[in-house]
């Protein structure tokens, strides 16, 4: 053997190599090539159809964000709107209350100055009665006794008032 022999393919090998490679080639191309193709679009179209739902799914995400973005601002407004009506009503009645206290307090200050008018007028209507009453005793017990000069009836008088103040 001879060390370019090595080197140096021989005809034989040759054929007998590209004879079996072709039919490797052939029974692979039969077989295995077509499926690996296969599935490798399958693959690529599944890659593409999750590339297109994550960005459906991001779209989709987004409009949500700007919905819920948007309900939250109306629902701060409805808020801000309900809190400004229950401090109109509040305000509405503590006024309507107010305004109901003083008409009350204007009716109990005029049922109370009723009241003071009738008492002053009873208590001078008593005092007429009490000083018509001692005048008509007065008199009467002028009338019963007869005295005989103006100095005799002015203490008798005098003496009459006394037992007045007294009572």
């Amino acid at each position: 053997m001879d060390s370019t022999s090595l080197i140096t393919p021989d005809i034989g090998l040759v054929f007998w190599t590209t004879l079996i490679f072709l039919a490797l080639w052939f029974i692979l191309g039969k077989f295995a090539f077509k499926p690996i193709s296969n599935a490798l679009k399958e693959r690529s179209s599944s890659i593409d159809d999750a590339l297109q739902q994550a960005e459906k799914a991001r779209t989709e995400m987004s409009q949500l964000q700007s919905e819920n973005e948007r309900v939250l601002n109306e629902a701060k407004e409805e808020r801000a709107v309900i809190i400004k009506e229950a401090k109109e009503m509040r305000e509405q009645i503590i006024a309507k209350a107010k305004e109901e206290a003083k008409l009350e307090a204007l009716k109990e200050t005029a049922k109370a100055q009723q009241e003071i008018a009738n008492q002053k007028m009873a208590a001078v209507m008593e005092v007429k009665n009490m000083i018509g009453s001692s005048t008509v005793d007065l008199a009467r017990k002028l009338l019963n006794r007869e005295l005989a000069t103006p100095a005799d009836h002015e203490a008798y008088i005098a003496q009459e008032i006394d037992k007045l103040n007294l009572n």
